[in-house]
């Protein structure tokens, strides 16, 4: 729908602002809406949407993009960078982790700081300014999140039962705190990595944390048909029905993957307002399966998105997520109208806020919200014609169409050139890293 909407005009303008003039705008507040006109951006606050030719102290032409909210990947491994292009034939994610957790062990901070300065570029690159992590030694991501200016929701993460689960909440925890100390930016959430690896007391510990901070719950579920078939083995339960009855969905919670759910599971999810992140880059490539998205979509399931880690997909490009998200699902249904490109957008912008909490924010284009936003050039080879912006966007971009990204009002990337993080010191630092690593 071309729609544009009355009013909007730019009265008074002070200092500290920004006009994006004469965009495309897809705001994300209504389907299939967009419509040409200007953003204004006041210390870092979308404070106008509409036409005029105000004055401001910065002005973009963007009459050849795009500007949409950008991009949420809601989960990922960031500082797996690391072990990109490495095991890639292991059979399942099981013989995959049997050659992943040894590597893991290695991992000191300068590792993590390092590997993460790398995704966080990689991250901005492909429009992206917010993620959410499930990693370890997490104050060094913090630490690179803080210079790369983007927002996190770093997960603390769990394994084990729940006497480990003390300690990491009592001596790992307040490291990271500390590491964030108040930026806004940044959220710390309880990530509990799976059924397989941590026990029914370890998930019952950290939903008590996450119950004490107000903060959210992160978890891998249903990934693998051995997984679902483990737990129902071992507790008699379903991976979500296990869940519930240990009392996690009773704090806000977003589950990675979600492969191999049930019609029964899909209405506890419901019932609890769990998200789905949907990975389909790495479900495919460790042949865990394809999820159920559509179904999701018709049960009212808040559906995001996320890359996973470089190891398992082997890339943190939201711009190739959303397009094999795309071609997937039309595959897997046997329809192009399975999942449309609408969805998908949303998937990456405002539901993937919505799993984060932080929709009041972020995640779509309207006054009063934080301007992280993303500029798509649509002047190059193979965006031409611009015949519908959503397939446009699903279909043909790619990374090297991402021009401008915003967070806060913050210009983090500048014509396709990364202003926060040095790339090519990011790229040896880690090479170094990572053979560092192969000689332990």
């Amino acid at each position: 729908m071309i729609w544009p909407p009355s009013g909007g005009f730019f009265d008074i303008i002070i200092a500290m602002t920004t006009l994006i003039k004469n965009a495309t705008i897809i705001p994300m507040t209504e389907r299939d809406l967009f419509f040409r006109g200007n953003i204004l951006i006041e210390d870092g606050i979308i404070k106008g949407i509409g036409e005029g030719t105000e004055r401001a102290d910065e002005i973009i032409d963007a009459g050849n993009m795009i500007a949409l909210p950008s991009f949420a990947d809601a989960h990922t491994h960031l500082a797996m960078t690391l072990m990109r292009n490495y095991k890639d034939t292991s059979e399942n994610l099981q013989s995959w982790l049997a050659e992943i957790f040894p590597i893991e062990d290695k991992l000191n901070d300068e590792d993590i700081y390092q590997a993460s300065r790398l995704g966080l570029a990689e991250l901005i690159e492909s429009g992206c300014t917010v993620f959410a992590d499930m990693y370890f030694h997490a104050w060094n991501t913090v630490k690179a999140v803080k210079e790369a200016g983007v927002r996190a929701v770093i997960g603390q993460t769990f394994m084990n039962d729940e006497n480990d689960a003390e300690y990491r909440i009592s001596e790992l925890a307040p490291r990271i705190l500390e590491e964030i100390g108040d930026d806004s930016r940044i959220r710390l959430d309880a990530a509990v990595h799976a059924i397989y690896t941590s026990t029914p007391g370890c998930y019952e510990r950290a939903t008590e944390w996450v119950k004490e901070r107000g903060a959210r719950l992160h978890t891998h579920l249903s990934e693998t048909r051995k997984e679902v078939d483990d737990c129902l083995s071992a507790y008699g339960k379903t991976p979500a029905q296990l869940l519930e009855s240990l009392g996690v969905f009773s704090v806000p919670t977003y589950i990675a993957h979600g492969v191999h759910i049930t019609e029964d599971e899909m209405e506890i999810l419901k019932d609890n307002n769990v998200s789905v992140v949907h990975n389909p880059s790495s479900n495919m490539k460790l042949a865990s399966g394809i999820a159920p998205v559509r179904e999701f979509m018709k049960k009212g399931i808040n559906v995001a998105l996320g890359t996973d880690g470089a190891s398992s997909n082997n890339n943190l490009s939201m711009m190739k997520e959303m397009n094999i998200t795309a071609l997937l699902h039309t595959v897997a249904n046997m329809t192009p109208s399975a999942v449309k490109p609408y969805d998908i957008l949303e998937m990456a912008t405002i539901n993937g806020a919505r799993a984060l909490g932080l929709e009041d924010r972020i995640g779509t284009i309207e006054c009063g919200k934080e301007a992280d936003i993303v500029l798509i050039n649509t002047d190059d080879v193979n965006m031409t014609p611009v015949n519908d912006p959503f397939s446009a966007l699903i279909f043909s971009a790619d990374r090297k169409n991402v021009d401008t990204v915003f967070c806060q009002g913050r210009k983090l990337l500048e014509h396709g050139n990364l202003l926060t993080i040095d790339k090519s010191e990011a790229i040896a630092k880690t090479n170094e890293q990572w053979e560092d690593i192969l000689r332990r």
